[in-house]
């Protein structure tokens, strides 16, 4: 799936946030390099809600952390709005992050126990304002309350007295005092049952059409991806493979490593026989060394020799799906680009 090019991005006039060519890695010790993000690009307009997917390891929660500028990328641009975040200087910076916040994939562990639940959510206001400790409240508890949470109740509790669906609405409260433009969700919902996830991306889907979010949601969940993202872009060992629209990518996969993931998904029927061809030959690669020109050729049916020498170019499959692939699924490919 490895796959680099731009093709896929619109125009910066139809887009809140566009990354492109982003690069993230990490030194070891005796020269090497953890290759954790390798040229991925991507955009999102406002409103919309992009799902980043992939396997575990495959550079997504290290992508939505670069976003922010944590860790700062090695290399590439991150443009929100009509500033570059990789150009500004700390104060700068600083203040502009305030436009993206996080919701944590764990959400007892991402609210500080020795707080309580007032004081946790009304922190960044006491760094941006208001400054008045009964503005700060008034703001704090319309927040809770739009999130399901009873601020009179909640206010001098702290975390531990919550359950995790209930922590995981405070967190998203916390992320949205500061009137964001953008929310990156890093898996939101994996560490809840499944009853309580149903409940947070309603919750979620209903934040966002009320104060029009726009929304980057990184899962390995497909089948949870589906249900709330307008696109969806499928990473693999760091690069991206595919890009499309939400229905389009279920329905017609275009990259051997997306249709391996949505043949993954379990089918909620007793009776259905498992498909066992349904696999991936090989071991997933070391993102120390990573295989050479295409990434997921070690594991893919359908590699051949040009698929070790060329690493394969974004190229559209239909409108607003794009493919980093030499043989890609779809019968009839129109090449953006050409492959040299």
């Amino acid at each position: 799936m490895a796959g680099t090019g731009t093709s896929h991005l619109r125009s910066t006039d139809e887009v809140l946030l566009q990354v492109e060519d982003l690069v993230v890695e990490f030194p070891l010790g005796g020269g090497k390099v953890v290759h954790a993000v390798s040229g991925i690009s991507f955009d999102i307009a406002p409103g919309e809600t992009l799902g980043l997917v992939g396997e575990s390891g495959c550079g997504k929660s290290t992508t939505g952390r670069a976003v922010l500028q944590l860790p700062v990328p090695t290399s590439g641009r991150v443009q929100l709005g009509d500033t570059d975040l990789t150009r500004l200087d700390p104060a700068a910076l600083r203040a502009r992050r305030t436009d993206i916040q996080m919701i944590f994939q764990d959400p007892i562990s991402s609210l500080n126990p020795r707080r309580t639940i007032g004081e946790i959510v009304a922190e960044p206001l006491k760094v941006w304002g208001p400054h008045h400790k009964d503005e700060q409240w008034k703001i704090v508890a319309n927040m809770l309350d739009h999130v399901g949470i009873d601020p009179d109740v909640a206010r001098y509790k702290r975390p531990h007295e919550f359950s995790g669906g209930q922590c995981q609405r405070i967190s998203i409260a916390r992320a949205l005092v500061l009137q964001p433009e953008v929310i990156i969700c890093d898996e939101p919902v994996s560490a809840l049952d499944v009853s309580v996830q149903a409940q947070i991306l309603n919750l979620l889907e209903d934040l966002k059409a009320e104060y029009g979010l726009t929304l980057v949601f990184i899962a390995h969940d497909l089948a949870v991806v589906k249900n709330i993202s307008d696109r969806v872009a499928v990473m693999y060992l760091g690069k991206m493979c595919e890009i499309s629209g939400s229905d389009e990518l279920h329905a017609n996969p275009a990259h051997p490593y997306t249709d391996l993931l949505l043949n993954s998904i379990p089918v909620p029927d007793p009776s259905v026989a498992i498909d066992l061809d349904v696999t991936a030959g090989g071991e997933l690669p070391s993102p120390i060394a990573p295989p050479s020109g295409c990434r997921f050729r070690t594991r893919c049916p359908r590699a051949e020799e040009r698929c070790a020498a060329l690493e394969p170019i974004m190229q559209r499959v239909d409108d607003g799906h794009y493919v980093a692939c030499h043989f890609p699924l779809a019968d009839v490919v129109e090449a953006e680009v050409a492959i040299s």
